[in-house]
């Protein structure tokens, strides 16, 4: 397992820390990446949806969860070769 890893955030114009594993900072980096967006911003959009009992970590791994798991339905969805 690993130790989460510190970084800095801005968000909306403030500066924050988040700690995540680093496997999930590459899972939210790759995610941002994806829709074009800057990390920043990406934290921002996630921020800004969070209910005030969740802590901006614990609603950036959520967040990085339900995508993988909403790609994971999708590519399950999708036909394979040998089904078309």
């Amino acid at each position: 397992m690993s130790r989460p890893q510190k970084r800095s955030l801005t968000l909306r114009g403030h500066a924050t820390s988040v700690s995540l594993e680093p496997e999930f900072w590459r899972a939210f980096r790759r995610l941002a990446e994806r829709r074009q967006l800057a990390l920043n911003a990406l934290a921002a959009e996630i921020d800004a949806a969070r209910g005030p009992a969740t802590g901006l970590a614990t609603a950036i791994r959520l967040h990085v969860l339900a995508e993988l798991e909403r790609e994971l339905a999708e590519a399950r969805s999708q036909p394979g070769p040998s089904d078309g």
